[in-house]
């Protein structure tokens, strides 16, 4: 857990003063230190009026605001156990009228623990989350510790999707009758639309969206309100995809990676009624945040995808049809990025659990 001592916070005067440029294609840009000091950040969440949220995994959330940050209060328990905790933050689109958050973390169950999606309403002072509702959580529960997803999208008509992984056991990312392996859609208050693809289906749970997900930890919106997701392959085979509703992304039946110990996996790289990814990396880069950028600042960069790299401490930037990387973003601030997310102004937030800092990238003077 962090200890309030601990945190190194730099106001934008400060920030400003130890600014970091690093060149990229579209120029030069500057890197601002927003926060740091943080124990294995996990999300950021941007609010209205310039002050932000981060998550950490251990289960605290800060709120920072005019320099300072205030450990949030009432935020839910969490079951931190390898790769589970306290993951992501959105805010919702409504915030100035209903001050709404979402956020995902690993909720202990019955049998181990779960992806669970709540909502709750910040505080006008930004240190406590009241009315909290778990609105959804993936069943059933798994005692292992890895691949829960997972990132919360509000899309545009008000639905959200999140991301679960196949929780270590990758039959069940081809099993409709769970929640492993998928991307699924609730409404607000966590009821099922009526126009989700396996609704009435026998035997699906009928939140799916999509399924045949390894372990999703990447999601964003285009300018047409299509979701896209980056997930984590094995040894290899990193994808991006763009999400279609009842689609099957194929795992772990088809991949473009192998298994750790080097064996096949499945049945090759394709196969027919699965779908095929618009990138896939060979080798991984254990990707995490995605974002579609809208062009704000970097007329240049419209509708590219920025993914960040776990393992090689980058930020790839992806173009085109077919889709391919075509830079990495990359200097000492960029170790293990975590999350990556465009604010209003069209400014790039990233996080760096590397460094325990959360950056900003404005255009280099």
């Amino acid at each position: 857990m962090l200890r309030a001592f601990a945190i190194l916070l730099l106001s934008v005067k400060a920030g400003l003063v130890s600014a970091d440029v690093l060149q990229t294609s579209a120029g030069p840009v500057q890197l601002n230190t927003m926060v740091e000091g943080l124990d294995t950040p996990w999300a950021i969440g941007i609010l209205p009026g310039g002050a932000f949220l981060v998550t950490e995994r251990d289960g605290d959330i800060l709120y920072v605001a005019d320099g300072q940050a205030k450990r949030v209060k009432g935020v839910p328990k969490v079951a931190a156990k390898g790769q589970g905790g306290l993951l992501d933050v959105t805010v919702a689109r409504d915030f100035l009228q209903t001050r709404e958050i979402f956020l995902t973390f690993s909720k202990r169950q019955r049998g181990g623990a779960g992806t669970a999606l709540a909502v709750a309403r910040l505080s006008e002072s930004g240190d406590r989350l009241s009315n909290l509702r778990v609105i959804f959580e993936a069943t059933p529960g798994g005692s292992g510790g890895r691949h829960f997803g997972s990132r919360v999208v509000e899309a545009n008509d008000g639905t959200l999707f999140l991301t679960i992984g196949d929780r270590g056991d990758r039959p069940n990312a081809q099993n409709k009758s769970n929640h492993m392996g998928s991307v699924i859609r609730v409404n607000r208050d966590g009821t099922v639309p009526a126009n989700n693809p396996f609704v009435g289906e026998a035997g699906v749970r009928p939140e799916i969206w999509s399924f045949g997900h390894r372990n999703p930890q990447g999601a964003g919106l285009d300018a047409q309100g299509r979701l896209w997701i980056s997930e984590h392959g094995a040894k290899g085979g990193d994808e991006v995809n763009l999400v279609q509703p009842g689609k099957n992304y194929g795992w772990p039946v088809i991949s473009y990676g192998v298994h750790y110990s080097g064996q096949k996996i499945g049945e090759g790289t394709s196969k027919p009624g699965m779908e095929q990814p618009r990138h896939y990396w060979d080798p991984s880069i254990a990707p995490s945040g995605l974002m579609v950028y809208s062009g704000k600042l970097w007329p240049e960069w419209k509708g590219d995808i920025f993914v960040g790299s776990l393992k090689f401490d980058y930020i790839a930037r992806l173009e085109g049809s077919p889709l391919r990387e075509v830079e990495q973003i990359k200097g000492p601030e960029t170790g293990r990025v975590r999350d990556i997310v465009e604010a209003p102004d069209g400014s790039i937030w990233f996080i760096s659990v590397g460094e325990g800092a959360v950056y900003r990238m404005t255009p280099g003077v």
